[in-house]
């Protein structure tokens, strides 16, 4: 493995369990080679016991959170993804979730689902209007790209998880 790189917002990515809420979910975040290509690699069990249910990647956006915890990204069309991941299968589903400033909790966030196929690498995209808001604050208030954290979860069901994430950013129809 090699050490995880910054991403171009200058932050580290870091791996986070369902422990932090009193759930068993085991994880662990690294950086490999996969297919030939650079990803960080999130692999663990997601159990449903204690009232848990996800693992997850997670990285903060901001360029300089002292000035500016938000990542204005409304002139961009939404979140692009290069994934990978093993399964047993035929599709395996796992969500990105985002939080910007109507996030008031740690659990509140807008969230999409994504599938895909396991053993191949895939570029998916998700359109701002395909986030949903849970818990305190997004539950109430449209969503708006103006972001602080964005999260790649295994969430929801009982599984052992191999997730490899190459590229993250956001893209633009033109």
């Amino acid at each position: 493995t090699e050490p995880f790189p910054f991403t171009s917002s200058g932050s580290q990515w870091m791996g986070i369990t369902d422990r932090v809420m009193g759930g068993v979910s085991n994880g662990s975040l690294s950086r490999e080679t996969v297919q030939g290509k650079n990803a960080n690699v999130l692999r663990g069990e997601v159990s449903l016991e204690n009232n848990g249910g996800f693992i997850q990647m997670a990285t903060d956006l901001a360029l300089d959170p002292g000035m500016d915890p938000f990542v204005d990204a409304s002139e961009f069309d939404g979140v692009e993804l290069e994934v990978y991941c093993e399964g047993a299968d035929v599709e395996e589903k796992f969500n990105v979730h985002l939080r910007n400033p109507a996030c008031d909790r740690q659990f509140s966030s807008y969230r999409a689902t994504f599938a895909i196929r396991p053993g191949q690498w895939a570029t998916v995209r998700l359109t701002w209007d395909s986030f949903e808001g849970y818990g305190p604050g997004p539950s109430v208030t449209p969503f708006v790209p103006i972001l602080r954290r964005l999260g790649v979860v295994a969430i929801g069901e009982a599984k052992s998880i191999v997730l490899a994430v190459g590229k993250v950013g956001f893209y633009r129809v033109i």
